[in-house]
């Protein structure tokens, strides 16, 4: 480790400490800013206690597993739609035209308003949270891979084309690591967007997750817990955004090569 990844990790860390160190302020001193206040906030100490609790009961696996296993049935699906689609679309004018309309149509939609329609759709919640999970994640994939498409060098294409290349060649040599920097992008922010569509449908349709532990808590006031959830959901998402970033970077080499950082 170099001085300078040294120096941004030192960084990052005084950070996260300066956030916590203003939370234990505010919380304890009980301030009321007017517009905001923090009387009823628990501190890190409550909060360190309740996650403490959590981690010793026996339903920490099964909110974690029913999260995990719902995020990741529905991301994969948006991952696969999301690029499929954005190369269809990204690369023939005529998918353009009649594809992308009415998903522009329906990409404003929110995840909140989705639930009333999928309960009806689907014969299981659990189907409808991975539906919520997938719509989430399908637009930025899918806007993401539009994008890093149509962004790809047209000297490249007709270089390729002079050499004899067929569609598919050009598909494979020319367009997909030309738009995998972008697409890598779109995957890594739908991962944040399906934790975050995810835990909306726990709160109002689940009987397990981490959204639902987090909506149980505040049902019955225990606001520790409620943090506690609060900051799974962030260490979750982040974790696997991370994730997807490095696996990314794996398979764009040459960003690196470049210049470019994960």
């Amino acid at each position: 480790m170099n001085s300078t990844t040294l120096t941004r990790w030192s960084l990052r860390l005084a950070s996260l400490l300066v956030c916590l160190a203003l939370w234990q302020v505010l919380s304890a001193r009980h301030v009321n800013l007017g517009v905001v206040t923090f009387a009823n906030v628990p501190g890190p100490r409550d909060v360190l206690d309740a996650a403490w609790n959590l981690a010793q009961s026996s339903k920490l696996g099964r909110h974690l597993g029913s999260s995990l296993l719902r995020v990741l049935a529905g991301y994969v699906l948006a991952a696969l739609a999301g690029i499929l689609l954005g190369l269809v679309i990204g690369r023939g004018r005529w998918a353009r035209d009649s594809l992308l309309p009415p998903l522009e149509v329906l990409r404003p939609i929110p995840a909140v308003a989705w639930i009333p329609l999928a309960i009806l759709m689907f014969p299981s919640s659990e189907l409808s949270m991975i539906f919520i999970t997938f719509t989430g994640a399908l637009f930025p994939i899918l806007l993401n891979t539009i994008h890093g498409v149509e962004a790809v060098d047209p000297r490249l294409l007709a270089s390729a084309r002079s050499l004899g290349a067929g569609r598919l060649a050009l598909l494979r040599e020319v367009v997909l690591p030309g738009a995998a920097p972008s697409i890598v992008t779109g995957l890594a922010i739908g991962m944040g967007t399906s934790w975050f569509c995810l835990v909306t449908a726990e709160m109002i349709s689940g009987q397990w997750g981490i959204g639902y532990y987090t909506w149980e808590s505040y049902t019955l006031q225990n606001y520790p817990d409620i943090v506690v959830g609060m900051l799974l959901i962030g260490v979750l998402g982040m974790a696997s955004s991370l994730l997807v970033r490095q696996l990314g970077a794996l398979v764009t080499p040459w960003q690196r090569q470049a210049g470019g950082k994960p």
